[in-house]
């Protein structure tokens, strides 16, 4: 009997794969691993709560391969004797919620998309009332797979509910009572880019609901082949597309959201966009007007972001990428007696301790419409919030990847980032920043760079990627060469796009 092998499958608290074959891709993310890591999850899940029968909610994306994928994981579930409830195409967040309520016993839900990657991947996604799982979680599912355990054959039963318009009916309420009226948004012109993915209904089904005018909006309609752009509120291509939508259609506002709408992003009415660290101080800035706060972001946020949350009476923390991570950063401080009411990736990721730390971009920019309408009441512009945040001149990111398959590139990595601080702390011109939990952050002077650099490892990939952010014009470069010379003399390491980047190559 041939031994499977299912590791390859796993991204960060998720699985995912290759679902279409493509010229260039064979399918990884097959019908069989979808049916042996659905059968693990619920063995997983029925040792972890005691349970002999489970009810199990699943809904999913628009992706051309859901259909197939979805055939795979109701088989398992019937078959292993739970009882299925068909939610049809769903968001990410709607899929935790819904366990939420209790009208619907469920205990667990699954979620079949891979966010905003490109059109031949697809994925799982599991949560429990508790909340989405994390990687060990899904080390010991791929496991129990790897080995065929599941629950006893049985039969369970099947059933079809939508929970999406209560999910709507739920935003919208956020909205109404955050402003103290029913129709906030009325004559005010907000449009969207779904990317033709989940979020469409977002117009209907909210934003009109406020009374907001909505034409304008674009690529509403679902299209598993997302044929407009990537549906991804950091693809430049989704980003000018929303940004011309907005000018073209005289919008106040324009949002943007990633395929199933755990993220997001705006553009203002003059076409600017607001995301990474000005979404993030946005947010921020609409909380700490009750009080004083901690914010969790990831570790590729700015200086300036940290002394505009501080100039708030807030408090900063960087902590690792992953919006696992922040999010459970998050929770732990909460739980120790810190009132830390939001965990932020700049990615667009966003999640308030009110709304059980779900990652929802819905409900992110439900609050932040809760902040428009309060501005407009007032004559003032959203962006007028973040006007004292100090953004980079230059920001960049460089990727270096090791260059021989033989090498272990995470003890490789650790022992860079582990010379890198011994170098730094041996240089009297630059400094290691104080705050950092993740990779090496160096601090530069100005004159000699102006601003810092970050050195991470991939969390899934062989690649250490490089942040730089500097307030001085070609501050970055000068930084770059710096580390280029500390990271020359690693033979395993491919730093050809460090060295473009110096020399002002594509």
């Amino acid at each position: 009997m041939e031994e499977k092998s299912y590791k390859s499958l796993k991204s960060g608290s998720d699985i995912r794969g290759i679902a279409v074959q493509t010229e260039e891709n064979e399918v990884t993310l097959t019908i069989e691993a979808i049916y042996d890591i659905t059968k693990a999850f619920l063995k997983w899940l029925a040792d972890k709560t005691g349970k002999e029968t489970l009810r199990v909610a699943v809904g999913n994306d628009v992706r051309i391969s859901s259909n197939a994928i979805y055939a795979a994981v109701q088989k398992s579930i019937v078959e292993s004797g739970c009882n299925l409830v068909i939610c049809g195409v769903s968001t990410t967040p709607s899929m935790f919620m819904l366990l939420k309520e209790s009208d619907w016993e469920c205990d667990a839900s699954i979620m079949i998309t891979a966010s905003h990657l490109p059109y031949d991947r697809n994925g799982l996604k599991f949560f429990t009332p508790e909340g989405g799982l994390s990687g060990a979680d899904i080390d010991e599912i791929i496991a129990l797979a790897e080995k065929g355990e599941a629950l006893p054959r049985s039969w369970g039963n099947v059933e079809e509910k939508s929970y999406m318009d209560a999910y709507c009916r739920k935003l919208v309420g956020v909205v109404r009572t955050g402003t103290g009226k029913s129709a906030p948004l009325f004559g005010k012109r907000i449009i969207v880019d779904a990317g033709n993915g989940v979020g469409g209904f977002f117009v209907k089904k909210v934003l009109q609901q406020l009374g907001a005018i909505t034409d304008g909006s674009i690529n509403l309609t679902p299209d598993g082949n997302f044929p407009a752009h990537a549906p991804n509120p950091e693809d430049p291509v989704a980003i000018n597309a929303l940004c011309q939508a907005v000018l073209a259609s005289h919008a106040e506002l324009g949002v943007i959201f990633d395929t199933d709408v755990d993220r997001a992003a705006i553009v203002d009415g003059n076409g600017k966009l607001i995301n990474r660290d000005n979404l993030i101080a946005l947010t921020a800035a609409t909380l700490l007007e009750d009080k004083p706060a901690t914010i969790v972001t990831d570790s590729v946020t700015s200086d300036g972001l940290t002394d505009f949350i501080a100039s708030l009476g807030g408090k900063h923390i960087r902590y690792k990428r992953g919006y696992k991570n922040v999010i459970s950063e998050a929770q732990r401080r909460n739980e120790r007696g810190e009132y830390c009411p939001l965990a932020m990736e700049t990615s667009g990721h966003a999640a308030f301790a009110e709304n059980h730390f779900m990652d929802d971009g819905a409900y992110l920019i439900c609050k932040l419409l809760v902040a428009y309408a309060r501005q407009s009441q007032k004559h003032e512009k959203l962006s007028d919030l973040i006007a004292n945040l100090v953004s980079p001149v230059e920001e960049n990111e460089i990727r270096v990847k090791f260059n021989e398959q033989s090498v272990n590139f995470r003890h490789e990595g650790d022992r860079i980032i582990k010379e890198l601080k011994y170098f730094v702390e041996s240089d009297s011109r630059i400094l290691l920043a104080p705050d950092n939990y993740e990779g090496v952050r160096i601090n530069f002077p100005a004159g000699f760079g102006g601003g810092w650099t970050l050195l991470r490892q991939s969390v899934h990939d062989p690649v250490l990627p490089i942040n730089f952010a500097s307030g001085e014009e070609g501050g970055n470069k000068v930084m770059a060469k710096q580390l280029y010379y500390m990271l020359d003399k690693y033979p395993f390491l491919d730093i050809t796009n460090l060295k473009k980047f110096i020399n002002g190559e594509k």
